[in-house]
């Protein structure tokens, strides 16, 4: 008895040993270090007052612009495809946390079988019905399946935050086409404009060629000015309805719908009141999904450190099984078994060795790619806080710059009228007014743009409490997202 008892306290010691040799073995990884600034060194747009990034889209006051985003949001394959990978994602947890319970299986069979030939030799045929149970269950001692269970926890987190991104990115992209569609038909109707003055020009002019107050030259001049400005309004035209193409793309492909959304409208430029900025970077980070889900890929990919170290060390088992079969010639019976194995790892040519290498290459990527998104994110808010602030004080210099030459057109065109200028003056004039308004146009369009390149790069106002489509309010097409 004593014997016995040392045998089961030395077993539990051995036991115990290996539990403790192996929780050690998983590898203690420093969490990444990154450096960032306490604080932005670009300029605040706005004197830095804040407003809602989840509903700063509203304060562009603009219902086809809304409209857009919630068809986009609705209809898009890009969102479709990151809420699937959420579900594989957590089929996948399942899976994993399906071996911490005891596996249970069964099978059973029915044989009716004899012997024919000499009488010496023939046995009476029989039934035999049986049936049998298989239990299996592996016990988690150096915390394998939990670290692998862990790591599929957190990359179905790091899928949803994908899944936030791939929102944030869609509805930014959707307003950038918006307003770059909303400019080219502002520079459109410039060019139409203008268009249309040449041709009452060259009417007049061809009426004074007539009666010969007009020389062939200026009247060739003028045709070849509107048929340029024909020209580039052709050109203009087709890229405003390329956008609208790619404005359909992105909202599932209903190009008439898309159009009726962009005749509701209204026709200028959408322009945001405010949006937050975090007065410190680390904030801002902090509001993005993209950064969220790279550093839940470094926390699963240290999991799975720990995973393939804890294959490294033996295994231990319970199984059983239980068969029942029943003969008409031998009657009935019962074998059983039940016990514990344990597998030990002697030699495997180095594979196990090879998996925990490769399990920390796989986190050293990671933590790589963390800190190059953390980089890229602090990058990307002072590029646009950069740009807006350029954008900014380009307006106030782009609109006197349009008015005046505009005006100076107005005087020379007078003067042409009266016989004091040339024409080739007048279209001279007339050039650099355009030009001043298309430029004044592409800069009003580029700050909006890089509006949203900092909505974009702030997070997006991404609904951090949704951990899954399903967990958003539905919200109908014209509603703000």
């Amino acid at each position: 008895m004593k014997a016995a008892y040392r045998r089961i306290v030395g077993m539990g010691g051995l036991g115990a040993c290996l539990i403790v040799s192996g929780c050690t073995t998983v590898a203690s990884v420093q969490e990444p270090d990154l450096k960032i600034a306490n604080a932005w060194h670009a300029t605040f747009p706005h004197g830095g007052r804040t407003g809602d990034l989840v509903s700063w889209w509203s304060t562009f006051s603009d219902p086809s612009l809304t409209a857009l985003i919630a068809s986009a949001q609705a209809e898009s394959p890009s969102l479709e495809s990151a809420a699937a990978e959420i579900e594989r994602g957590r089929a996948a947890l399942a899976s994993t946390q399906a071996s911490f319970f005891p596996g249970l299986g069964g099978s059973g069979s029915l044989a009716r079988s004899g012997t024919g030939g000499n009488k010496a030799n023939q046995v009476a045929a029989a039934t035999t019905p049986s049936g049998s149970l298989d239990a299996s269950w592996e016990i988690d001692l150096f915390g394998k399946t939990r670290q692998r269970s862990e790591a599929a926890r957190l990359r179905v987190h790091e899928r949803t935050a994908d899944w936030h991104d791939a929102r944030v990115s869609l509805a930014a992209e959707v307003a950038d086409y918006y307003v770059q569609y909303r400019a080219c038909r502002q520079l459109e109707q410039v060019y139409t404009t203008e268009l249309a003055s040449q041709r009452e020009t060259i009417r007049a002019m061809e009426m004074a060629a007539t009666s010969g107050l007009t020389s062939s030259a200026d009247l060739a001049l003028g045709r070849a000015s509107a048929a340029t400005s024909a020209s580039t309004r052709t050109a203009q035209r087709a890229e405003c309805e390329v956008l609208v193409k790619s404005l359909a793309r992105l909202t599932g492909g209903d190009e008439p719908h898309v159009r009726d959304i962009l005749a509701m409208g209204k026709q200028g430029l959408p322009t945001p009141r405010t949006l937050k900025l975090s007065a410190v970077p680390a904030d801002a980070l902090r509001q993005r999904p993209d950064i969220d889900a790279l550093e839940l890929e470094v926390a699963a990919s240290l999991a799975e450190i720990g995973a393939a170290k804890a294959d490294l060390y033996p295994s231990l088992s319970l199984g059983g099984s239980v068969t029942i079969g029943t003969s008409s010639l031998t009657g009935t019976s019962l074998p059983w078994s039940f016990g514990p194995a344990i597998s030990i790892p002697l030699f495997d040519g180095g594979s196990r060795r090879a998996a925990v290498s490769s399990a920390a290459a796989t986190y050293k990527v990671a933590v790589a790619a963390y800190k190059s998104g953390v980089l890229d994110a602090v990058a990307e808010v002072e590029t646009a806080l950069v740009r807006i602030d350029s954008t900014r004080r380009r307006i106030g210099d782009a609109s006197v710059a349009a008015r005046n030459y505009r005006a100076y057109f107005k005087a020379v065109d007078s003067n042409w009228k009266a016989g004091g200028a040339s024409l080739l003056d007048r279209e001279d004039a007339r050039r650099s007014a355009q030009s001043a308004e298309v430029s004044l146009i592409e800069i009003r369009r580029d700050s909006v743009r890089y509006w949203i390149a900092l909505y974009k790069a702030l997070g997006g106002g991404w609904d951090a409490s949704a951990s899954s489509p399903k967990d958003l309010p539905q919200k109908s097409k014209e509603d703000l997202l």
